[in-house]
């Protein structure tokens, strides 16, 4: 079989390393818009199934040209966000199975027409969402009655170099996705009422929490995004009295980035003074500074916690995935944990685990077992504690 991967950055690498494992797919063909870097890292790893093309994926039609003629039976999108909803439209004109890592967002609307053509679409397949998704479904499932569902993701410098820098921070992935993310509006459930938080809020010390991570020890969480969207999904529309996804980032983090959002500093919209937005300035300026060395490790943590009533008695689920950076591949967690991912999805739906059409979600489509039993195979474990807690408890 053939996989259409549309870029090989960060993530997407991973992705590749994956499937040139796989004795399902047969030919991979990477379009990107750096061929030279591409077809380098290919002779460099030695990849046999790849071929790379160039892509201009800013250029009219030309994501939806390249879907169309690539002859695929799925492709991967590990492109920048803004660019999801136009291969996922290509992909299902031309047929093709398609997977993606970002949040589903208007490929809903695509479900009765992949139904009818036979298509399977996969988005959030990834780190988070994607293994949060998958878990929080494990945690839910295993109560009688969810009181509360909360969910954590980062993606940070292990402890040996977190102080690196003041802000205690690294890059693992684009960092203007960073910062957009730190002025993204959130949602959570408390005691039942749901909390609009505005973005350039969701520092501030009344909206964060700290939570102890075994082995690493106290971090701040902070909101991240609408937790409310997942809840039908979960099927917690009844009775959820509290909700939340969360990042987690070493103390102080929250502190820096409340001061910078409160001076408009995390805008995308150039104020008169500069020819670039505060946003855009911040990225050029902090990026060379907050790479990682070649031995140096990332971590990934997912982590995901659901309390309520099984057999009467009260009870709270932990379900955890901890991860590091591969120094033979060079790849960092968060490219594990994203692009495994998204490839483990792309070879369930080649192999016929998964096999309903339509637009899909983590939560009810993947099969849980299977997943992790895949993501064990390259080295990325999981583990689960039940612990009986008082009624009243909650995060």
């Amino acid at each position: 079989m053939k996989v259409l991967l549309m870029g090989m950055g960060l993530q997407g690498k991973a992705v590749a390393h994956d499937l040139e494992k796989s004795q399902l797919v047969k030919e991979i063909l990477v379009l990107d818009n750096d061929l030279d870097s591409v077809n380098n890292y290919i002779e460099k790893k030695g990849f046999q199934k790849i071929t790379a093309g160039a892509l201009n994926a800013e250029c009219e039609n030309e994501i939806e040209k390249s879907v169309g003629r690539s002859g695929a039976d799925l492709v991967i999108t590990m492109l920048p966000v803004d660019f999801g909803l136009r291969v996922a439209r290509a992909a299902l004109d031309a047929g093709i199975h398609f997977v993606s890592a970002s949040y589903t967002g208007k490929v809903a609307r695509m479900d009765r027409e992949a139904r009818e053509k036979g298509v399977i679409m996969l988005p959030e397949m990834g780190m988070d969402p994607g293994i949060d998704l998958i878990l929080g479904g494990i945690a839910v499932g295993m109560l009688d009655r969810v009181h509360g569902l909360y969910s954590y993701g980062a993606g940070l410098p292990g402890p040996s170099h977190r102080d690196d820098n003041p802000l205690k921070y690294k890059i693992s992935w684009s960092f203007e996705g960073v910062l957009k993310a730190y002025l993204r509006d959130a949602v959570v459930i408390r005691d039942g009422v749901k909390i609009d938080i505005p973005g350039d809020s969701i520092f501030k010390p009344e909206n964060t929490h700290m939570i102890e991570v075994p082995g690493l020890g106290p971090m701040e969480a902070y909101p991240n995004g609408n937790a409310v969207n997942f809840m039908s999904v979960f099927g917690l529309d009844e009775t959820v009295r509290h909700m939340g996804r969360f990042a987690l980032r070493w103390p102080g983090h929250c502190g820096f980035w409340s001061t910078m959002a409160g001076l408009g500093l995390l805008s995308d919209k150039p104020d008169g003074t500069l020819p670039v937005s505060p946003r855009d300035f911040l990225v050029n300026i902090l990026s060379p500074k907050l790479q990682y060395a070649d031995d140096q490790k990332d971590i990934v943590i997912i982590r995901v916690e659901a309390w309520g009533e099984k057999d009467g008695v009260w009870k709270r689920v932990t379900l955890e995935v901890f991860d590091n950076r591969d120094l033979e591949t060079g790849l960092f967690a968060m490219n594990r944990t994203v692009g495994y991912t998204a490839a483990i999805a792309a070879r369930m739906i080649l192999s016929g685990k998964i096999n309903t059409p339509g637009v899909l979600s983590p939560v009810k489509d993947v099969p849980a077992k299977d997943f992790l039993k895949e993501l064990e195979l390259v080295g990325i474990r999981s583990r689960c504690r039940v612990e009986e807690i008082d009624q009243e408890y909650h995060s």
